[in-house]
């Protein structure tokens, strides 16, 4: 598969709106950072299944000189979020659906706040009206409805369907409805609107930040006026890690971008030779297994973190869990689901300023709550936590959840640099690792996003884990995998949503841009 080659600058992204709302940033001169905003708002709109401006996201910005900068915009858990109030309420664990479930302050719009100044500083013009018009347009005059949304298999219907607002907002006629049909979220584009006016700060200290803490207080949510308006979207320091040829950046705590790193961190030292091969995908299972007891270990609150990240990425520990690994025989898995749907999109522009950029709301539609004041759909990001309280990740008013997101970047010794990710929950680290390890076997960029991919996880409700398939892998490797141990269950279809929508871009020293999205999504690149 040929990989789209742009002169100048380029977007990917899961839905071709937002696609063309960045590609119209760069062309009036916008750069990469103002583009990936007028695409986060466009999503937000069109992908609501997946992402809201009621959710997180976390920006990885690599600037032409070379430094690279993380934006953590996720929220935390609201004042009235305890483990004694939600134990008095009946809960052995927090409500998947509902105003239970809306238990953290939404973080992405702050994000976007910071990433603007960030921006502006930088020398970025375009005003905020230019850089929303596509989303507002969009929420106000409509939009046909994606084949991904029409196609979503909804977890816990009854109680979504029971969310505040969420049948009044997606329904039409009391049901779903079909692939195309046209969609209008007029609340959220007066938002959206009220936003470009006042300025993204208004989400949280302003009348749109006023509406939404009334609305929550009406349906009984954690989180008050005072959580709102004392969060703020950080700047930190990503995590990096040096691999031969190359440099891996990603996401601190508390994102799984530890997680992710440690993966290929791993997986490097298998000393795999072959693409395609059994070792290649028996490799980077078990790598994920080593992994994720990193991330349930130490991928918490960066403010209330008790072991450091970086250390778990030192070359000594990296080969540890790599020798734990039985290059022959399938290790258990040991970690409870962590589902989610999420969008990643990226965009470089004719600078070389680079962006990796995921936002979320959890699970599909999130908490299911829509604000019926500015339509904002309610992340269930919070549902992460755990109401023990000797867990690293227990409940706690003012504290963060972990996340499986996680936005990652590559730049590579000669001068190349990728933007790259997927959306998954604790598919993403895995599907990450699929195509960069497509990549550095020798694939084209769009092969390596085209090419058959696995997810080994337990499912929500499953009695154990199972490494699931699309049906496109060689029927020897599916045999010899089956024969290490792995219990293989395949999914119908050349390409399915639950194994990630991913994208990429590389932009090669003299400003050439590679650029692609995944045909299991409704988007695509789009450049100049």
């Amino acid at each position: 598969m040929e990989t789209p080659v742009f002169s100048r600058a380029a977007v990917a992204a899961p839905h071709h709106a937002a696609a063309r709302a960045g590609k119209a940033v760069l062309a009036e001169g916008g750069d990469a950072i103002e583009a990936m905003l007028a695409m986060a708002a466009a999503i937000a709109v069109v992908y609501p299944h997946m992402n809201s401006i009621g959710g997180d996201a976390f920006w990885l910005i690599r600037e032409p000189a070379g430094r690279v900068r993380y934006i953590e915009a996720c929220g935390f858990a609201g004042a009235r979020a305890t483990i004694e109030s939600y134990r008095a309420q009946g809960h052995a664990y927090i409500p998947r659906r509902g105003a239970g479930a809306a238990l953290t302050v939404p973080g992405a719009v702050g994000g976007w706040a910071l990433a603007h100044a960030f921006s502006q500083a930088r020398g970025g013009k375009l005003p905020l009206k230019a850089l929303l018009h596509d989303a507002i347009g969009l929420a106000r005059e409509g939009f046909p409805q994606s084949a991904s949304e029409a196609r979503l298999k909804l977890r816990e219907i009854d109680a979504l369907e029971a969310a505040p607002g969420f049948a009044q907002t997606f329904y039409v006629d009391g049901k779903r409805a079909g692939a195309g049909a046209v969609r209008r979220f007029e609340k959220l584009g007066a938002a959206l609107a009220h936003l470009a006016e006042a300025g993204l700060e208004d989400f949280y200290r302003g009348d749109v930040g006023r509406e939404i803490a009334a609305d929550l207080a009406a349906i009984g949510a954690p989180v008050v006026r005072e959580d709102l308006e004392r969060y703020r979207a950080v700047m930190r320091e990503p995590l990096a890690l040096k691999l031969p040829g190359r440099t891996l950046y990603n996401a601190p705590p508390p994102t799984a971008g530890l997680a992710s790193l440690a993966l290929l961190g791993i997986f490097e030292r298998l000393g795999v030779k072959r693409a395609e091969s059994f070792e290649h995908i028996h490799g980077l299972v078990e790598a994920s297994k080593q992994s994720f007891v990193v991330r349930n270990r130490a991928c918490v609150d960066y403010d209330m973190k008790r072991e450091d990240p970086e250390g778990f990425l030192v070359s000594a520990g990296l080969q540890r869990m790599a020798d734990a690994i039985d290059m022959k025989r399938a290790a258990p898995w040991p970690l409870p689901p962590g589902d989610g749907d999420t969008i990643w999109m990226g965009a470089i522009d004719g600078d070389g300023l680079a962006v990796s950029y995921i936002q979320s709301i959890f699970w599909d539609y999130g908490s299911g709550c829509v604000l019926p004041q500015t339509g904002v759909l309610l992340q269930n990001r919070g549902v992460s936590f755990s109401l023990d309280a000797k867990n690293p990740n227990a409940l706690a008013p003012g504290k963060r959840p972990m996340h499986t997101l996680n936005p990652p970047l590559c730049v590579f010794d000669d001068g190349r640099v990728l933007s790259y990710g997927a959306m998954g929950g604790d598919g993403q680290p895995q599907f990450q690792a699929q195509v960069m390890t497509r990549f550095m076997f020798g694939a084209g960029l769009a092969d390596a996003i085209d090419a058959p991919r696995f997810r080994y996880d337990k499912s929500w409700r499953a009695g154990r884990a199972t490494l699931k398939l699309e049906d496109r892998f060689d029927p020897s490797i599916v045999s010899a995998l089956e024969k290490a141990g792995h219990e293989i269950e395949t999914h119908p279809g050349p390409y399915d949503d639950s194994f990630g929508h991913a994208g990429g871009l590389l932009r090669h020293p003299g400003g050439r841009i590679e650029a692609a999205h995944d045909p299991r999504a409704d988007g695509g690149a789009e450049g100049i």
